[in-house]
């Protein structure tokens, strides 16, 4: 697989839509499952942040977002939110994405601080954060809800070293 990391266009949105309509990426938000098409897409046009694509043969596979902090004392910061397809789990997406997405908050941002929430289930999820320098700060106890039951969400962040 040759993945392409390029910034969000507008003609991304309907692979985009697409990635947000499996009930397996939805619940690894804070979403509800099947949003529709006008609430996905304004996941990614607020002008607050960076939205990076990986391509495979034309399509969008996966997406990493940087949102930036508009407080001016927080500026140094910014929030991570992440989503692939899941034909493509387990194939280096996730981290190809991430690894582009530290790489502009580290060296063309100039931010100090990446933070993130990961539900505690979601191991496969915690194991790339960690992997890639994010620490756990916290732990939210039952913070969501989630297939019938109340689960943990864990807030991690990752410094610039």
């Amino acid at each position: 697989m040759k993945l392409t990391i390029r910034h969000a266009e507008a003609q991304d949105y309907d692979d985009l839509v697409e990635i947000y309509r499996f009930p397996s990426v939805t619940q690894n938000t804070s979403q509800l499952l099947y949003l529709d098409t006008e609430t996905i897409k304004s996941f990614f046009k607020p002008n607050n942040q960076l939205v990076l694509v990986a391509e495979n043969e034309g399509k969008v596979v996966g997406h990493v977002t940087l949102i930036l902090s508009h407080k001016q004392r927080e500026k140094h910061g910014a929030s991570l939110a992440i989503a692939v397809h899941p034909n493509f789990h387990g194939q280096g997406v996730g981290k190809t994405l991430m690894k582009a997405a530290i790489d502009q908050a580290d060296n063309w941002l100039n931010l100090l601080r990446i933070e993130l929430e990961v539900y505690a289930d979601n191991k496969s999820a915690y194991a790339l954060y960690e992997k890639l320098g994010f620490e756990i700060e916290g732990e939210k106890r039952c913070a969501s809800f989630k297939n019938g039951k109340y689960v943990n969400l864990l807030m991690m962040s990752r410094l610039k070293p």
